[in-house]
Formats: structure tokens, C-alpha cells, sequence
């Protein structure tokens, strides 16, 4: 232990006056030995506390990326064709020949009506038309019976004119004859209903037994023709315009024909598998929705949707280049995007982005505060402040944009 020059001295000093002065010796004694101990207690070393290791965390590299946004649209579906099967007669359902949700092929017969009355009418008919023949039988006998006397002049022209003229009344009444047939014909015909299309049968409201006409309030059933369907969604005013700016040409039609096909959300969130088209934009915007109505189309061939249903249509928006980054590496605090940009020191600051309102599946693409190349975190449990530092866990390209369409 190192006592200095002074202290030194005054050690010797004190050894020589102790010759000399003995009862002084004891109390410089203790003086220096209490400097002693207060010099090992001012030069002791406080012990040091190890610094925390940084947290690992997984972090990625931005990249520019070939992205595919989607707009999703609710949207009801149709068939091409809905078509309500009611009587023109009034009559009692005698027999239903089809089941509810069966498939049925133009002109396949569904119901019977009972209704008598349409058959005498054809009976009657029948018989006016027999009258009628027999009458016209009679006139053209009477016709060339009178025609020869005239020649001879026995008899005055008038008898032959006359009977020139009944004869054309009898045609005109056998002709009148046949027409009523047809019409009783006809009418005894709507005694047997058919389909007019190719289709699926809705329900049928009515059982054996019931009185139907054509003021009956529901029809008997609906016949849909779902082959294809119609998927009917709508946008509004400021959808439209961004339309119509994205899309070249100059008719609604040209513009149509550069939208690629687009994709049917079923309700239960899975992907129908057939591709659709837009084909048609309503001309007039709903004055109290402020929306104005469009129409993509569906092939149906193994009748998986259904008139009635809802779904979502979904249209692509394919972008070059674009800044993407996962969703799951923001985080959202009053309306505004935030992401955990990492330093070169490993250290975390906070920074805001903006994005686009379409989203590319679980991607977001970034139209301002970052650039490609730096390095954010990928995943955070739980909020990081700025300044905190970590250890950077770099994910490969792959793992990151992997799922990316």
C-alpha cells in the first residue's frame, strides 16, 4: 500500500521522536494506523453490473415487389334466369310431378290442373265445327243446284246470288267454328303445365287439392336457369371516377374489356373456383344510395351457387415494382400505420407510413415513409420504444414474401 512522500516523513519522523519522547509513541501509533485503515477504505473498488443481452427479434429487408391488390365488393347473385311458373286457367292441382330442388329440361311436364270445364268447351267446340261442315255442305249443294237453272233462265240470277252469299256465310261460320276449337284446345292445354327452361325448381307452396288461377298470389314454383349466374355489386360515385381514370378508352364498353377477370368470395369465405366477368355498368347512379349498379357473370356448371345467395366480387389490380410489406409488421394507433424501423445500431425508432386503401392479400403496399432496403421488424408481441435495442433475427426473402400473389 502506497502512503505518499508526506506520509512517509511523518512515519519517520514519529520512529525517531519515539527515542526520544516514549509517551508520544502510542498515540501517533494509532494515528497512523487509523490513516492506515481509512486509505484501504477510500481506495476499495465499487463491484460493476452487467448490461442486459439485446432481446432477439425477427426483422426483414423491404423489398420492391410484383403485387396484385384486390377491391372486394359485396354482391347478390342470380341466375341468368328466374322464371315463376303460374296457371292461366282456374283449376285444382290434380298432380305435382316434380320435388323441390330437382333439376328439370325444357318442356318437361310439372303440374296437372283440374278443370272439367275446359273439356266440354272442346267438346262443344268440336261439335259447332261439325255443325258448321255440315251447313257448308248444304250451301254448296244449294250453290250448284241454283247455278245451272240460271244458265237456262228458269229462275232469276237473284237465286243464285243469294245462295252464293249463304255459302259464304257458312264458311265464314265453320271458320269461326275452328277458331273456337283452337281456343278451347288451348285453354284445356294450360291444364298441363311444362317448363319453358332448362333449370332447378324452387319450392312449391301449393299441395294436391289446392284451387290456383291466375290471380292465385304466389306462383306455383320458380324455375331458375343457373348454368351461369349473375353476380350484381355496386360502387360509388368516387369508386367510378377512379375507374373510369384507371381503365383506358373512350366507351364504358372499351373500358370493360381491360378489366381483368375477377374472382367470387363465397359467404363462407372460400374462392369459387370458376373466373368471371365484368360485363355490364348500370347507366343511371342511385340517387338515395349514390351508387350505381354492375353486373359480372359466372359459369355454374356443377350448380354450386344458387339465386338468392350473396358473395363477394372481387377485382384484381395488378402493380410493377411496388414497396410491400407484410401487415403483420405494422401496427395501427389513431387511424394512422406505424412500423418498427431497425437501425445499424440495433436500435428500434417508431415510424409512420401511409399505404394503400387496397391490400394484396396479407400485404400492404407502402406509397410513402420508407424506402426499399431498410431493415423493420417483422413480428413485435409487444409495443417496442424508440431506442430500445435488439438483436435482428434476419428472415429469408422467401419466408417473408412467400405467401405474396
Amino acid at each position: 500500500m502506497y502512503f505518499g512522500p508526506v506520509r512517509m516523513a511523518a512515519v519517520l519522523t514519529t520512529t525517531s521522536s519515539m527515542k526520544q519522547n516514549r509517551p508520544y509513541s502510542l498515540l501517533a501509533t494509532v494515528i497512523m494506523a487509523a490513516f492506515f485503515f481509512a486509505s484501504c477504505v477510500n481506495t476499495a473498488q465499487p463491484e460493476t453490473i452487467a448490461a442486459p443481452e439485446p432481446q432477439a427479434y425477427p426483422v426483414f429487408k423491404l423489398a420492391s415487389k410484383d403485387a396484385t391488390l384486390a377491391s372486394d365488393y359485396p354482391a347478390n347473385l342470380q341466375g341468368i334466369q328466374n322464371i315463376e311458373i303460374r296457371p292461366k286457367i282456374d283449376g285444382f292441382i290434380e298432380q305435382i310431378l316434380i320435388d323441390e330442388g330437382a333439376t328439370v329440361k325444357k318442356g318437361q311436364l310439372l303440374f296437372r290442373i283440374r278443370a272439367p270445364q275446359y273439356q266440354q268447351e272442346l267438346i262443344t267446340a268440336s261439335a259447332a265445327i261439325n255443325s258448321a261442315e255440315a251447313d257448308l255442305n248444304v250451301a254448296e249443294l244449294q250453290v250448284q243446284k241454283t247455278k245451272p237453272l240460271v244458265d237456262q233462265e228458269i229462275i232469276s240470277k237473284f237465286e243464285l246470288q243469294s245462295a252464293e252469299n249463304n255459302l259464304k256465310v257458312r264458311k265464314a261460320a265453320l271458320a269461326q267454328a275452328r277458331a273456337s276449337y283452337a281456343n278451347a284446345k288451348t285453354n284445356q292445354g294450360y291444364t298441363a303445365i311444362s317448363s319453358p327452361v332448362d333449370g332447378i325448381v324452387g319450392t312449391l307452396p301449393y299441395k294436391l287439392g289446392s284451387l290456383v288461377g291466375g290471380t292465385t298470389p304466389l306462383p306455383l314454383t320458380t324455375i331458375s336457369n343457373i348454368s351461369k349466374v349473375y353476380a350484381y355489386f355496386s360502387m360509388n360515385e368516387k369508386q367510378m371516377l377512379e375507374f373510369s381514370r384507371q381503365y383506358t378508352g373512350n366507351t364504358i364498353e372499351a373500358k370493360l374489356k381491360q378489366l381483368p377477370a375477377v374472382a367470387l368470395i363465397l359467404s363462407d369465405g372460400t374462392d369459387y373456383p370458376e373466373k368471371g366477368k365484368v360485363e355490364t355498368i348500370g347507366g343511371l347512379i342511385n340517387s338515395q344510395t349514390g351508387t350505381a349498379s354492375f353486373r359480372a357473370s359466372f359459369p355454374n356448371p356443377l350448380a354450386l351457387i344458387r339465386s338468392g345467395g350473396s358473395a363477394v366480387v372481387r377485382i384484381p389490380d395488378s402493380i410493377k415494382n411496388a414497396l410491400v410489406i407484410p401487415q403483420k409488421a405494422t401496427y395501427e394507433l389513431q387511424g394512422k400505420y406505424f412500423v418498427y424501423l431497425v437501425q445499424d445500431s440495433g436500435k428500434v425508432t417508431s415510424t409512420e407510413i401511409e399505404i394503400m386503401n387496397k391490400s394484396a392479400g396479407q400485404y400492404y403496399i407502402v406509397t410513402r415513409g420508407l424506402k426499399p432496403g431498410e431493415t423493420l421488424v417483422l413480428e413485435s408481441a409487444s409495443p417496442l420504444p424508440d431506442g430500445t435495442r435488439i438483436k435482428p433475427d434476419m428472415q429469408s426473402e422467401d419466408k417473408v414474401y412467400g405467401n405474396l400473389k
